[in-house]
């Protein structure tokens, strides 16, 4: 039978199938590592930035910590900056022992801003640096970061993100169910894209750049999302983001379903705001060149709107169940079991993920809440669309101020064992 709506529907259902299948595929990618012989000798020299709006909590546990790095002092230096700040981080941050900047600007509110104008001091110093990297202040960073970051670099990679952890997984059922969702797309996303050749995503902390990248073609990424925008920019010259999985930050997540919902309808308006202004460069770009890492980015841009699609077709197929007004092929272009085994695979993902890092009991029991965390992404995401023009930052409050003592011991099983290089290494 021939249905008005079959213009509309046929379309909708093979774009739900190619984006289920694509995706599915890529997941599997990430189930295990590739083997990597590593330059140990340190080598390159690291600007560390940290960009902290009224972080006085969080601040001096950061800086501590990073002077520990197992990394030769002589290079690398840390960096604060103080961006419209109304309480002590400045201070505190000097007496923790880093270089602080202090800047005022209200006009140009948000992390992009901050970044933009440290980049440009930075530039203009004496000293040179191979590498930039950037930490949020409420994050933790495991010792041997900027080791791994050193690999990466002298392997001829420019632009890299870290494995974003957690450093208060088991604090609520929020910060239990954010940390799951962090670790399963560190490995179904990240690390699968890597082991694919494909370009991964700056995460906006733990992640480091080149500085001859920096210098040639400039930050200008000031959105609410300016990690991706940076991302995007850079693929859009054929230069991707790779993946270091023992680059480990401990960031610090949402306490409350609030925070939770506020941070991340702030990074779906971000996302629907590069999209709207990179997709058609980047498909363009991407046809040009035949390259399949720029259309793979075009694909992650589009994820937000396969959600807004998927989630109508859904609300739809309850109409067709009382009336039905189209024809249903997608049980014609895939066969039931296969439909059955990726149904399956979305929660067994998670399940394998929780078990290679080995986690702790109570991030197993935070699993039962999993789906409530990634299906309320829906309304969250609908709104990030409607509001995706408004650029106003926001900032999220940070209290957790854990020291490196607290999360980078072995015994506390904190963290993936899996990423642990020397003699804690679990290959």
């Amino acid at each position: 039978m021939n249905y008005v709506f079959d213009y509309i529907m046929i379309p909708m259902q093979l774009i739900i199938v190619f984006f289920t299948l694509y995706y599915f595929v890529i997941a599997i990618f990430g189930m295990w590592r590739r083997k990597e012989d590593k330059i140990l000798t340190p080598k390159k020299s690291f600007a560390i930035i940290v960009a902290a709006h009224n972080e006085e909590n969080v601040i001096s546990q950061l800086v501590e910590n990073l002077h520990v790095l197992k990394y030769p002092r002589e290079l690398y230096d840390i960096y604060v900056v103080a961006d419209n700040c109304k309480d002590n981080t400045a201070q505190l941050a000097r007496n923790a022992g880093a270089i602080v900047y202090e800047r005022f600007n209200l006009n140009q509110r948000g992390k992009g801003y901050a970044m933009e104008w440290m980049f440009a001091k930075l530039f203009r110093l004496k000293r040179k640096y191979d590498a930039v990297v950037v930490f949020d202040a409420d994050n933790l960073v495991h010792p041997d970061f900027l080791l791994e970051m050193n690999n990466r670099l002298c392997k001829g990679e420019k632009l890299i993100q870290g494995y974003l952890n957690a450093k208060n997984p088991h604090d609520t059922w929020i910060a239990g169910t954010f940390a799951i969702s962090f670790w399963v797309v560190n490995h179904i996303w990240h690390l699968a894209k890597y082991n694919l050749g494909l370009s991964s995503v700056l995460g906006g902390t733990g992640m480091c750049i080149s500085t001859d990248i920096l210098q040639k073609f400039g930050w200008g990424a000031t959105c609410l999302t300016e990690d991706m925008e940076f991302t995007m920019k850079v693929l859009l010259i054929g230069i991707r983001t790779t993946w270091a999985h023992d680059a480990i930050v401990y960031d610090e997540k949402p306490l409350t379903f609030k925070q939770s919902w506020k941070q991340r309808k702030r990074w779906a308006q971000g996302h629907f705001d590069i999209a709207g202004r990179y997709i058609p460069k980047m498909l363009a770009e991407g046809f040009k060149r035949r390259d399949i890492r720029i259309l793979d980015g075009v694909l992650h841009l589009l994820q937000p709107h396969f959600l807004i699609l998927s989630t109508t077709f859904v609300l739809l197929s309850y109409v067709y169940h009382i009336t039905p007004f189209y024809t249903n092929i997608l049980y014609s272009v895939l066969p039931i079991e296969v439909w059955t085994i990726i149904a399956i695979g979305q929660y067994v993902f998670p399940l394998i993920v929780l078990a290679k890092i080995r986690a702790q009991w109570k991030s197993w029991f935070y699993v039962i809440f999993y789906p409530l965390f990634v299906y309320s992404w829906i309304p969250i995401t609908f709104l990030g669309f409607i509001h995706r023009h408004d650029r106003e930052w926001s900032h999220t409050e940070h209290t957790r101020g854990l020291s490196y003592h607290d999360v980078l011991v072995p015994e506390s099983n904190q963290f993936p064992k899996e990423n642990f290089i020397g003699k804690q290494a679990i290959k």
